[in-house]
């Protein structure tokens, strides 16, 4: 499982013009809404927002991933969104995010989430792969990548 195997183009949203932490996490709830690993919405949104109140998801770089482990979901759920101006999430950096990632895995496998946790930050991380994740114009770029980042990597 590689992060560009869980995420597809109508799992992506770029120019994300919203301007509170609050409203970019109901717009990536939303945007999960109908994807067939979820079985329960509210119960996602519960579960990320309560993850959020424990601590900030903003992991710094410009970064945020809201993430649960839920049984909200049937199997991994990854989003990702390119929001237009930077937000401020209270980031361990004090930097405001503009890197958007929404991960949700199911409650049994805690391994696998950490893996995708650590993954997802890894890849977000290097300052190059921010800067081409800057000049992406549709969702079709993004994919290729992270398809192209992730090709040596092993799968999770």
């Amino acid at each position: 499982m590689k992060l560009s195997d869980l995420l597809s183009k109508e799992y992506i949203l770029l120019g994300l013009d919203i301007n509170t932490k609050e409203g970019v996490i109901e717009k990536m709830l939303s945007l999960v809404s109908n994807h067939p690993n979820l079985v329960d919405n509210e119960k996602l949104r519960e579960d990320v927002l309560k993850r959020e109140e424990e601590m900030s998801t903003g992991i710094g770089k410009n970064i945020a991933l809201p993430h649960a482990k839920t049984e909200a979901v049937t199997q991994p759920i990854l989003a990702f969104a390119l929001l237009k101006k930077a937000v401020e999430f209270d980031a361990i950096d004090s930097q405001p995010v503009r890197f958007v990632f929404l991960l949700a895995t199911p409650e049994q496998m805690l391994a696998q989430h950490l893996k995708l946790l650590s993954r997802i930050s890894r890849v977000a991380s290097k300052e190059e792969i921010r800067n081409r994740l800057l000049e992406t114009k549709d969702p079709a770029s993004v994919l290729s990548v992270f398809i192209e980042e992730e090709k040596a990597f092993p799968e999770i």
